[in-house]
């Protein structure tokens, strides 16, 4: 998760947006453990690992090891973990096998998101190698929530899956959107936002009132089970498949 939301107090333990966000990635990996091989998870851009920690979590012993890489881990974090089953790292495995990459809303933060599949993608040996992917959706969402967080662009379907393919990645099986069925009210309150043109750029995530956190998790949870038709529209694009 974005460290910038953590800062500003959003419990990813509990919060609807991410328990409901972990949900398609859970049944991703489930489907490729169905094959009794263990994974490696590599987790580039964790921030505070929340993903990964949870597909450990899940999984247990068939998790084989966990790569925690984002560029702001110390020195202190990384010796503390140094040869665990979870790790935190700079920079990308030298070498990706038996694994499931994630990145989860990272290349919108980078000026050249193509360079870091490029990367993924050069360094993945074998034939056993997938990715999930999530982004933000859609520019017409574009507010200060993106400014605040650094992001660079938003995307469609048609341009994730083009970037993907301009890494050679072998195989796109599914990209889809999440969060359409709260696409409108979101869309409402960024061009309210933006109307309002206030100073600064604030992060639209915060922590939520529990009774109406629970609602919210509730609709998301039930749109996460028909989220890989979604083809239309929603807040979040999401795209998995092999490396």
């Amino acid at each position: 998760m974005d460290l910038k939301e953590l800062e500003a107090g959003v419990n990813p333990e509990v919060h609807w947006y991410y328990q409901s966000k972990i949900l398609p990635l859970i049944e991703y990996t489930k489907k490729l453990l169905r094959n009794n091989t263990p994974l490696t998870i590599v987790d580039v851009g964790s921030g505070s690992g929340f993903f990964a920690y949870s597909l450990e979590k899940e999984f247990g012993d068939q998790i084989n090891k966990v790569y925690l890489v984002d560029i702001n881990y110390t020195a202190e974090e990384m010796a503390a973990t140094r040869g665990a089953k979870i790790e935190k790292t700079l920079s990308i495995p030298a070498t990706i096998e038996n694994s499931l990459v994630i990145l989860m809303d990272v290349l919108e933060h980078l000026e050249d998101d193509l360079k870091m599949l490029q990367d993924i993608k050069a360094n993945s040996k074998g034939n056993n190698n997938h990715f999930f992917i999530t982004v933000p959706a859609f520019y017409s969402l574009w507010s200060g929530h993106d400014v605040y967080l650094g992001h660079y662009r938003r995307y469609k379907i048609a341009m994730l899956n083009k970037v993907l393919n301009d890494a050679k990645f072998n195989k796109i099986e599914n990209t889809y959107y999440l969060y359409g069925s709260l696409f409108p009210m979101v869309w409402a309150v960024r061009k309210l936002d933006n109307l309002k043109k206030k100073e600064g750029s604030t992060s639209n995530m915060k922590p939520f009132n529990p009774l109406l956190n629970k609602m919210l998790l509730g609709i998301t949870s039930i749109d996460m089970k028909l989220a890989a038709a979604n083809k239309l529209f929603g807040v979040t694009c999401v795209s998995q498949g092999e490396v």
